[in-house]
């Protein structure tokens, strides 16, 4: 097995033969004493006009117009930063009131993906429903950064009312999320953990526990095949929500190993699945490569 230097070596090796400029910058911040400014301004590239983002941000949606996903993946990788850029947020949300619903709520993909390479599942016949998956983690992202003030509702202060019907569909819908549907339910929870109605959303937290704890929800077996979710997606950190349900710390340090070992001759990390093109593979396993490293980094695994 590598030791944790030769990983983190083998990584970058990989993402500066393969990867893209957000995630050359994203490493160079992580192990080379890089800014979050540098991975900022590379994020920015992706981001359109009108405030969203595209560009195959989420290399499975070719699209250049702005996407809902890739607009949620922008979020995120500002969150793993712990840097919200303000221009870049103030844009998000003019975009996501441009494409909220009545009765509020975002569609999972608008139909301008049809026009572009994308992955089977993307496909879209209608884009005039609104969905939990990305809904609730717009939302949960936007409640946690500080940047923008943000209630719940307009009486709470400055929120606007696209934003206070989205809340209300999340509300209205979180209850019907699938038990074993990974992509709502962890939609949900991380709404969950940032609506300031913190005893409602404990009860539903409590119900969403005993979903998770049921045989086969999160699978404790490293070497399953097929459309599983194993430990470290449902805690692909320390402090995600969902480690708190896992007590079998053999079992965290079981995939763990199996993770690194995952870690191809070429120093990336591979995907399970077929995307559009090689060069949607190729931004795909950057991409996971650095996820993987922030797993691993969590966890402890980066020390020695």
């Amino acid at each position: 097995m590598a030791t944790a230097n030769e990983m983190i070596v083998n990584a970058q090796t990989f993402i500066h033969r393969n990867g893209r400029l957000l995630e050359r910058r994203w490493m160079e911040h992580l192990f080379e004493g890089g800014s979050k400014n540098a991975v900022i301004a590379a994020l920015r590239a992706y981001q359109n006009d009108d405030g969203g983002f595209g560009h195959a941000l989420e290399p499975d949606i070719r699209d250049p117009h702005s996407q809902p996903i890739p607009t949620e993946v922008a979020l995120h990788i500002m969150d793993e930063l712990d840097l919200f850029d303000a221009s870049i947020v103030s844009g998000i949300l003019q975009y996501l009131e441009s494409i909220t619903l009545p009765g509020g709520g975002f569609p999972r993909a608008l139909c301008s993906v049809n026009h572009y390479p994308h992955a089977p599942w993307w496909t879209t016949e209608r884009d005039d429903a609104a969905s939990m998956n990305p809904t609730g983690s717009i939302v949960a992202l936007l409640l946690k950064q500080q940047a923008v003030p943000l209630a719940e509702s307009p009486d709470q202060g400055h929120c606007p009312q696209w934003f206070a019907d989205t809340i209300q569909f999340i509300w209205r819908n979180i209850g019907n999320v699938g038990r074993t549907d990974y992509h709502d339910l962890i939609q949900a929870i991380d709404f969950l953990q940032q609506t300031s109605d913190r005893a409602r959303a404990e009860t539903l937290l409590a119900q969403m526990d005993s979903w998770l704890l049921a045989p086969g929800v999160i699978e404790y077996d490293s070497k399953a095949e097929g459309y599983v979710h194993k430990i470290l997606d449902w805690a692909p950190k320390r402090s995600s929500y969902c480690a708190r349900l896992i007590h079998d710390q053999e079992a965290v340090s079981r995939h763990l190993d199996a993770l690194i070992a995952e870690q191809q001759d070429d120093g990336g990390w591979p995907i399970s699945w077929e995307p559009p093109s090689q060069a949607a593979k190729l931004e795909w396993r950057g991409y996971i490569t650095v996820q993987r490293l922030l797993t691993l980094q969590s966890y402890e695994r980066l020390n020695s």
